[in-house]
């Protein structure tokens, strides 16, 4: 989904900073929308570790000097596990990637944002829905999604947007630990979720979308 919306910003002649933890899959990313015209840092970020976030931000405003758009799209899930199942350090996992690894991406980015810019938190319908078995997930999405919402009220005064990403089922990799025989032809495509997003981003400055929840026509599956 992160490829699918940097695909789709690139399209509109956004300058990018591609960063996670496959250093193999960010050169062919790079090689790929080498081609857009555009100026593009690859960077490598561990989102769980401050020391990482911060060599990521260092290396951005030595190139960028300020960031307009925020996407926190990074995230993991875990296999369908009941609470008496769970391990304590695949919980903790799931947290740290997803909560908070959005809260240290965010509060370094905060300080090269400026009135206008956009911050967009990919959540998943999981974040205000409950899903037996996917206890850790479940927590992390409600989590970000309670720090997704205090942190628009302290932006809104700042003119910075904060937008709540909440898709639905998707086809990306994430279903191969989250259920594997999942129906994936009835899913949505991640670029119909891209798109949707950078027409969000795009708004009129007097305008914005709080949350925004996208769903396969079929529902929840």
């Amino acid at each position: 989904m992160g490829l699918a919306i940097a695909r789709t910003l690139a399209a509109k002649g956004c300058n990018l900073v591609i960063t996670g933890r496959d250093e193999q899959a960010l050169r062919r990313i790079s090689r790929e929308l080498a081609s857009a015209k555009i100026q593009i840092l690859v960077h490598s970020c561990e989102v769980r570790d401050p020391q990482s976030v911060d060599d990521l931000f260092r290396v951005l405003r030595r190139q960028f000097q300020r960031l307009d758009i925020l996407i926190n799209n990074a995230g993991i899930a875990h296999a369908n596990l009941t609470v008496d199942k769970l391990p304590l350090p695949l919980l903790q996992d799931v947290i740290d990637t997803n909560l908070t690894g959005t809260f240290l991406v965010t509060q370094a980015a905060l300080a090269i944002m400026k009135r206008g810019g956009t911050i967009v938190n990919n959540l998943s319908i999981a974040a205000n829905r409950a899903f037996a078995g996917c206890a850790a997930y479940n927590a992390s999405k409600h989590g970000t999604l309670g720090f997704t919402t205090t942190l628009r009220e302290e932006l809104r005064p700042r003119g910075i947007r904060v937008i709540a990403l909440l898709p639905g089922a998707t086809d990306t990799d994430i279903w191969k630990t989250l259920w594997p025989q999942a129906p994936r032809k009835k899913m949505m495509s991640p670029a119909t979720v891209a798109e949707a997003v950078v027409n969000a981003i795009l708004l009129p400055p007097n305008a914005t979308v709080e949350t925004l929840e996208i769903l396969p026509t079929v529902g929840l599956l």
